[in-house]
């Protein structure tokens, strides 16, 4: 392993992430990372060992995106998956669950009775329960099975599954379904995950595609991904939804939420109730 690896950090404003991120997906093959920020700005990581290929990719983006505020540095490249597995701690979310690495299954009981583990293994794909947006989708499905509005026997749509997290918490309490993530990574975490959580291949199908992979319609259907597909899909989205089922939107902002909000409402659909985890929010449609 090299010493040094190098980072190009690009924040842009709202109205320039699509013309960046399309630019990173002719020009960066191996992926990059995304973060939302407060003011609606998108925090774009991408790591390289190669420096003269960051330096490249800077220049074209400062061509392209003036606005783009940009940072190139080097960083320690290091055990970055193992270092993570030293601060992965349980997370319980809601009522009923906890998250927790392997290693600490045996501790689920004793530290954490009454609650139903969910057990991720950590690697690149996104969904451990310790980001907000995974918490509150388990907390949202948490207090829908204590309401009686998710059963057993029901189905979902797990879309952007990535751990598969959200459809193991469904399938812990009898919901069959299927989950979709367009990173092939993801998808192979989420199989592991399956596995890890004896989960009945036949009760939680995952596979590679987004919603326009779907035909069918599900009991619910759970989306946490980012603001920006969550509006542009929906019109698909909704079609998924079930008659009098459950839609539970997550990945956004308190400050997107009008927008994404918006969107669904022109799809005819009322007004959701919010859930909200700091700067974090869910929507949430108890009855489609």
């Amino acid at each position: 392993m090299n010493k040094e690896l190098h980072r190009l950090e690009v924040t842009v404003p709202e109205e320039d992430y699509d013309l960046l991120s399309g630019l990173l997906t002719l020009e960066v093959a191996f992926g990059w990372e995304e973060e939302s920020l407060p003011g609606g700005e998108t925090r774009f990581r991408i790591h390289c060992e190669e420096e003269d290929f960051l330096q490249g990719l800077l220049a074209r983006i400062r061509e392209s995106l003036p606005a783009a505020v940009c940072v190139c540095a080097p960083i320690e490249n290091r055990d970055w998956l193992g270092a993570w597995r030293e601060f992965f701690t349980p997370v319980p979310c809601g009522e009923r669950f906890v998250v927790l690495p392997p290693w600490l299954a045996g501790s689920a009981q004793q530290d954490f009775p009454g609650r139903t583990p969910i057990l991720i293994e950590p690697k690149s794909a996104f969904g451990t329960g310790h980001h907000a947006t995974t918490a509150l989708c388990l907390r949202v499905i948490s207090d829908l099975l204590d309401a009686g509005r998710l059963r057993a026997g029901q189905s979902f749509l797990d879309l952007g599954t990535g751990t598969g997290v959200l459809g193991i918490g469904c399938c812990a309490f009898g919901l069959h379904g299927d989950g979709l993530d367009i990173d092939p990574l993801a998808v192979s975490n989420a199989l592991e995950n399956r596995t890890l959580n004896g989960v009945d291949p036949a009760a939680f199908s995952v596979a590679r595609g987004s919603i326009d992979a779907v035909s069918g319609q599900y009991d619910v259907v759970l989306a946490n991904i980012l603001a920006r597909p969550l509006s542009e899909m929906a019109p698909d989205i909704v079609r998924a939804c079930r008659p009098g089922g459950c839609l539970v939107l997550s990945g956004l902002l308190d400050i997107q939420a009008d927008g994404v909000e918006r969107a669904y409402r022109d799809c005819g659909l009322a007004a959701p109730a919010r859930r909200l985890d700091g700067e974090w929010c869910a929507l949430v449609w108890e009855c489609i």
